[in-house]
């Protein structure tokens, strides 16, 4: 496996459109579930009565096995390709969970948008596909499933497709470089074989798509950036942060920060999927053990590990540019939603709207100016309401954007151009 390139992959779509399914059967055609244990799947989904659950069951009996899992394994499922090595980030699709699929968006390299043939674009594949470009997720792959659903119908794939094309393009993605597939998860078709009911089809399979994407560039060069996902307790090992690697490099030994609780500890051992790790580099999931007492409510989802001798920053209050997406009405100073940068959520206040821009040159169209409201884009001073740990686009781009939210909804995004750290 190690020495396959490494991708973090986030499966994104609307609820019950397929994703665990689609995880599933990857697995399955690859050769990754044995039979035994596909059977074993099958007996569960029928007891539960869930006659075409059992590729979902493979990917949600992780879910206890997450509880109990000790390091990495409480959100990712492994998996390989030819070329590469997938970590998979399987988000939710349901609306109240949106917040871990930003979670898992900030991390993936890379995301597979499922999308059912017979419903089609629905709010939340509009909602993912916006926050995806938000959060930096660059490379995009396409999965019209179900498509035994409306009898492997060129013309229904062609519609979704075009639909889906337009969502993509309005938000910045550049279409020609993304792979749309249509395919069935349950009945295994374009998974890795070409399926004899859809001739018409003539591009990759699921898994020659996903062999497409390419390797991002390794910022090993950066220092040390670890946002926490989880912290767990295990008997013999103590704290276990676990999180991904996004800048930088990090072994055994070596001496570091937890911002922005400011908490120095050593590095004692690091864990990938159960297996020790002589050094993890960026895009790796890791858990890892450290020599120090530190308390495992100390830390949390959000904080920052760092190097000792350049600690993440925390900041006091920052300068960002946002664009409103879905506000009901207007945006004025004082108001105070949620804020989501790297794993953190933490409630912000928008204390001043510098200026309002011209979405389209960049020019300033008015300064200071009341309110604004959707569509607009500006440049505004936040106040965080506790410590956060936040970055300067331009330093760390995976900790230098956010997700605005509101009400159960995405209101907006952004990137952080300034900030004022705390002394």
């Amino acid at each position: 496996m190690a020495e396959k390139p490494h991708l973090n992959l986030i499966f994104v779509g609307h609820i019950d459109h397929g994703k665990s399914t689609t995880v599933g059967a990857i697995k399955y055609a690859s050769g990754q579930i044995s039979e035994q244990e596909m059977k074993k799947l099958q007996e569960l989904a029928k007891q539960y009565n869930r006659p075409t659950f059992e590729f979902a069951f493979y990917a949600d009996t992780l879910k206890e096995e997450r509880e109990r899992g000790i390091t990495i394994d409480i959100q990712h499922i492994e998996f390989e390709t030819p070329k590469y090595y997938f970590t998979i980030i399987d988000a939710p699709g349901h609306q109240d969970f949106v917040k871990n699929m930003i979670t898992g968006a900030s991390q993936a390299d890379a995301a597979f948008l499922v999308v059912a043939a017979a419903e089609g674009v629905q709010e939340q594949t509009r909602e993912h596909i916006q926050l995806l470009k938000i959060l930096g997720v660059d490379q995009v792959v396409v999965g019209i499933n179900k498509m035994d659903l409306v009898n492997y119908q060129q013309s229904r794939y062609e519609e979704i497709k075009q639909e889906v094309m337009k969502l993509l393009k309005m938000v910045g993605y550049d279409i020609t470089k993304i792979n749309f597939v249509p395919y069935s998860a349950l009945k295994l078709e374009n998974i890795t074989k070409k399926s004899e009911n859809m001739p018409w089809y003539t591009g990759p399979t699921v898994m020659e798509a996903l062999d497409q994407l390419k390797e991002p560039p390794k910022a090993i060069d950066k220092p040390l950036r670890m946002p926490l996902e989880d912290v767990l307790s295990v008997q013999g090992f103590g704290t276990i942060p676990v999180g991904v690697v996004e800048y930088g490099t990090l072994k055994p030994g070596d001496q570091i920060v937890i911002m922005p609780q400011n908490i120095k500890a050593e590095i004692k051992s690091i864990e990938m999927h159960h297996k020790p790790l002589p050094q993890a580099i960026p895009g790796d999931n890791i858990g890892i053990s450290l020599k120090g007492n530190v308390e495992k409510n100390a830390i949390g989802r959000g904080s920052v590990i760092g190097p000792a001798s350049n600690p993440p920053t925390v900041a006091k209050e920052f300068l960002a540019q946002i664009v409103v997406l879905n506000h009901p009405t207007a945006i004025a100073p004082g108001y105070t939603p949620v804020f989501h940068i790297h794993t953190a959520q933490v409630a912000c206040e928008i204390t001043e709207i510098v200026e309002k821009k011209d979405p389209k040159t960049g020019q300033t169209i008015e300064k200071n100016p009341q309110f604004i409201k959707n569509g607009d884009v500006a440049i505004v001073k936040v106040k965080p309401t506790r410590p956060v740990v936040a970055e300067k686009v331009q330093d760390f781009p995976k900790l230098g954007r956010f997700a605005i939210r509101d009400m159960g909804r995405t209101i907006g995004a952004g990137m952080i151009l300034d900030i004022t750290s705390k002394a």
